[in-house]
C-alpha cells in the first residue's frame, strides 16, 4: 500500500507541475498561435471559378455599373476613366479596373497604440480576428435578456478584447443608444474605443461634416497630426455601396474626406443573398467583387495606392423568412469564397464570420461562430471581423461570448497553423528512445516537454476535466466561468490609455458621455 501511495503521489505530482506549466503565460514569441498565421489551404471555390466571378464582376461592371455616386465622385471617376450614362449610372471599362488593380496597395500595415507590439501587417493569406458588427443590444447573460447598448458597453468590450491574445483588433460592436446625437456618437464611440483598448480601432462615421471633428479627436489622442499620419491607429469602415450596384452617397463623401485625412478604409459591401444580393453563392460573390472592385477604382483615382481593404461581405438570409442568418454554412461558403476572391487579386481583403443566429452563447452559438472562423480562417482571409461576441445576427453583442471566443479563435488559429513537417518532428529517435530503451510511453520524456507549450494551445476556460475531477472541483459550469473572467477584467482599475492631460483636452473639447 505505502509504494502505491508513493507512487500515485508520485504521478500526481507530476501531473501538477505539468498542469502549472501549461498555465504559465508563454512570451509572445514562444506563442505558438498569434496574429497573422498563414492561412489559405482551404478554397471552396476551383481555380477556373474564381476566373468565373472575376469575368462575370468586370461584365456587371462594364454593362450594369453604379448609380448614385456623389458629385464629387462622378468628378472623380470620369475623371479616371470611367463612363457616365445618361441613365445616371457610372460604368466602368475593363481596362480603367484593370489600370486601378495595378495601383492598388498590396501590403498594409494597420497600425496600433502598442509601440507595434499589436500593429496588423496585411499581405498574403495572413489570417487576423477581431470584432464589429454595431449590435444595437447587449445580450445580458446574467438577467438572460437583451438591452439596449451604451457607451459604457462600448468602453467595456474595448477593455476586454484589450486583455485577449487572440483577439487582435477592435471594430466598433454596438450603437451607443443611450446618445441621442449622431455627431456626439460618432465622437463618443471612437473615445470609448480608443479609450479602453491599444489594438487598431474601427469605426463608422455617420456624416461627412461629422469628419473634421473625429480627425482633431484622433490627432489630440496621437499627440498631433503629423504622428497620426505617421502611424494611424484607427480605420474607416465605410458602406460606400447600398447593394445592389448603387453608390451611398453620404457614405462616399466621408470616405473621401477620410482619405484625405489619412485614416485607413475598410471598402464594405455587405449585400444579403437572397434580398439586396442574388440568391445564388456565386452571384452574391460576383456582385460583392463587382462593387468592391467599383470602390478601389474610386480610392485609387482619389490617391494611387491607398491603403483600403477589400470589404467583400455578403451576407445569407434564410429564404424561408427573409431573414438574415449568419451563422449558416452558406455564411461561412460566402466569406471563404470571398477570401479566395482577395488572393486572386492579390489584395488586402475583410469578410465577416463567427456571428450566432443563437441569441445565447449555448451549443448553437458555439457551432455557428466556430464553423465560419475556422473555414474563412483556412481560407487565409485577411482580416475576420464580427468573429467573436456576436449574436441574433449582429442584433446583439454579448461580453461573455467575447470572453469565449477567445478560447475558440485560439483553437481555430491552432488549426490554421496546421503540422509542421521537420526533419526534427518526423525524426525517429524518440520513438527509438521510448519503444526500445525506455518506459513505453512519451509522460515526461524531453520532447514532450519540449513541444508542451510551443505546439499545443490550452483554453483559458473551457473544461478539460475528468467527470471525477470535475465534480471535485464543484462541477463548474461554463458561461459561470465567463462571467467570472469578464469581470475580474472589468472589475480591475482601468488603464489610463489615454493620458490625463491629453483626456481632460479630450474632454474640455468635446461633450464626452463616458465616465470612468
Amino acid at each position: 500500500m505505502a509504494d502505491i501511495m508513493t507512487k500515485s503521489s508520485r504521478r500526481s505530482g507530476g501531473r501538477s507541475a505539468r498542469v502549472a506549466l501549461r498555465s504559465a503565460k508563454l512570451a509572445d514569441d514562444l506563442r505558438p498561435i498569434h496574429a497573422g498565421l498563414v492561412g489559405g489551404r482551404y478554397k471552396p471555390l476551383t481555380d477556373s471559378e474564381v476566373k468565373r466571378i472575376h469575368e462575370a464582376a468586370l461584365e456587371a461592371l462594364e454593362v450594369i455599373g453604379l448609380c448614385d455616386a456623389p458629385e464629387t465622385g462622378v468628378e472623380i471617376l470620369t475623371g479616371a476613366g470611367a463612363i457616365l450614362g445618361d441613365d445616371g449610372r457610372i460604368r466602368f471599362p475593363r481596362a480603367l479596373v484593370e489600370d486601378m488593380l495595378a495601383k492598388a496597395a498590396r501590403d498594409i500595415t494597420l497600425y496600433s497604440r502598442a509601440g507595434g507590439k499589436h500593429d496588423l501587417h496585411l499581405s498574403g493569406s495572413k489570417v487576423h480576428y477581431g470584432t464589429a458588427g454595431a449590435a444595437v443590444h447587449i445580450v445580458d447573460l446574467e438577467n438572460n435578456e437583451y438591452r439596449e447598448s451604451t457607451v459604457q458597453d462600448l468602453y467595456d468590450a474595448a477593455r476586454i478584447v484589450e486583455k485577449l491574445d487572440n483577439v487582435h483588433f477592435y471594430q466598433r460592436t454596438m450603437v451607443c443608444r443611450d446618445i441621442a446625437d449622431n455627431y456626439e456618437m460618432d465622437l463618443n464611440t471612437v473615445y470609448a474605443s480608443c479609450a479602453g483598448t491599444r489594438k487598431h480601432v474601427g469605426t463608422s462615421i455617420f456624416e461627412p461634416e461629422y469628419v473634421p471633428g473625429v480627425m482633431e479627436m484622433l490627432h489630440m489622442i496621437a499627440g498631433g497630426e503629423d504622428k497620426w499620419r505617421e502611424k494611424p491607429f484607427v480605420s474607416n469602415s465605410n458602406c460606400f455601396v447600398v447593394p445592389p450596384m448603387k453608390f451611398a452617397t453620404e457614405s462616399c463623401k466621408v470616405m473621401e474626406q477620410c482619405i484625405e485625412g489619412g485614416m485607413p478604409v475598410l471598402l464594405l459591401s455587405a449585400g444579403q443573398a437572397g434580398a439586396t444580393a442574388p440568391a445564388p453563392l456565386a452571384t452574391a460573390i460576383v456582385q460583392a467583387v463587382a462593387e468592391c472592385l467599383a470602390g478601389l477604382v474610386y480610392v485609387n483615382a482619389i490617391k494611387p495606392g491607398y491603403p483600403a481593404i477589400f470589404g467583400t461581405w455578403p451576407f445569407v438570409s434564410d429564404l424561408r423568412t427573409g431573414a438574415m442568418s449568419g451563422g449558416s454554412g452558406e455564411q461561412a461558403l460566402l466569406s471563404a469564397g470571398c477570401a479566395q476572391m482577395h488572393k486572386f487579386y492579390d489584395l488586402p481583403g475583410g469578410a465577416a464570420a463567427g456571428i450566432a443566429d443563437a441569441k445565447m452563447p449555448d451549443m448553437q452559438a458555439g457551432w455557428e461562430q466556430a464553423i465560419s472562423n475556422l473555414s474563412v480562417g483556412l481560407s487565409g482571409l485577411n482580416m475576420v471581423y464580427e468573429s467573436v461576441g456576436m449574436h441574433a445576427s449582429l442584433l446583439g453583442f454579448s461580453l461573455e461570448s467575447l470572453v469565449l471566443g477567445d478560447d475558440l479563435l485560439g483553437q481555430v488559429q491552432r488549426c490554421i497553423k496546421g503540422i509542421e513537417v521537420t526533419e526534427d518532428s518526423v525524426s525517429l529517435e524518440a520513438m527509438k528512445s521510448v519503444c526500445l530503451d525506455g518506459p513505453g510511453h512519451y509522460l515526461g520524456h524531453d520532447q514532450t516537454l519540449a513541444l508542451m507549450q510551443t505546439e499545443y494551445v490550452y483554453p483559458e476556460l473551457a473544461n478539460r476535466m475528468s467527470p471525477k475531477e470535475w465534480a471535485e472541483n464543484d462541477k463548474p459550469v461554463l458561461l459561470e466561468k465567463a462571467i467570472e473572467r469578464k469581470r475580474s477584467i472589468l472589475d480591475a482599475p482601468a488603464e489610463a490609455i489615454i493620458d490625463p492631460a491629453t483626456d481632460a483636452e479630450i474632454r474640455k473639447k468635446f461633450n464626452i458621455h463616458l465616465k470612468i
